[in-house]
C-alpha cells in the first residue's frame, strides 16, 4: 500500500519540484510505520521566512511537526528530522508497553473535520485508554495536555504538564 502525502500551499505555489522533494523525503517513513498510508503537509510563506507543517494521523493519535527557516528545503529536512524522532520514541514506547514491537495501522481513523467558525474545532476518534498512555501522547504531539476516554473509568479525563514538571489529572465530579 502506498502512502498518500498531500501537499497544500498557503501563500506559495507548490512546484512539482517541492511536491516530489517532500514525497521523496516521506517515503522512508513507509518502511517505519508500514499501516502508514496518509500525510498532509502544508507550506507557507511570510516575509523571509518558510514554514512547513506536517501532520500523519496513525491509529489513535496524531504525529505532528512543524519548523519554521529561511528557506523551504531547509524547513522540510528539519520538519522530516523531527517526525522520524517523534516516530522513533512512538515505536519505542509501545514496544516497551507490550514487550514487542508494534506497528500501528490505520484502519480505524476517521478523518479530522474542521469547522468554518471564530472557534477551532476538530473531532477525532477517542478509544479508551490508560493515564500512562495519555501522556505518552501528549508528549508525542507536543501539547501543554490532552483529553482521553479514561479506560477505567469510562468518563472523559485531561492531564496536563504541571509547572513543576509533573503531570496532573483532571477528571468530572457530577
Amino acid at each position: 500500500m502506498t502512502m498518500t502525502v498531500t501537499v497544500k500551499g498557503r501563500n506559495i505555489e507548490v512546484t512539482p519540484a517541492l511536491r516530489e522533494y517532500v514525497e521523496k523525503r516521506l517515503a522512508k517513513f513507509e518502511r517505519m510505520l508500514e499501516d502508514m498510508n496518509e500525510a498532509v503537509v502544508t507550506l507557507s510563506s511570510t516575509k523571509g521566512s518558510d514554514r512547513v507543517e506536517l501532520t500523519v494521523p496513525l491509529k489513535g493519535i496524531v504525529l505532528r511537526c512543524e519548523e519554521e527557516t529561511d528557506s523551504m528545503y531547509a524547513s522540510i529536512d528539519l520538519v522530516v528530522e523531527k517526525l522520524e524522532r517523534q516516530v522513533r520514541k512512538y515505536k519505542t514506547k509501545l514496544a516497551k508497553k507490550n514487550r514487542a514491537v508494534v506497528k500501528p495501522s490505520l484502519d480505524d481513523i476517521v478523518p479530522i473535520e474542521e469547522e468554518e467558525t471564530p472557534v477551532k474545532t476538530k473531532k477525532f476518534p477517542m478509544k479508551p485508554i490508560s493515564v500512562d498512555e495519555a501522556i505518552m501522547q501528549m508528549n508525542l504531539i507536543g501539547h501543554a495536555f490532552f483529553a482521553f476516554a479514561n479506560e477505567e473509568t469510562g468518563k472523559i479525563n485531561v492531564v496536563y504538564k504541571r509547572r513543576d514538571g509533573k503531570y496532573g489529572l483532571l477528571e468530572p465530579e457530577i
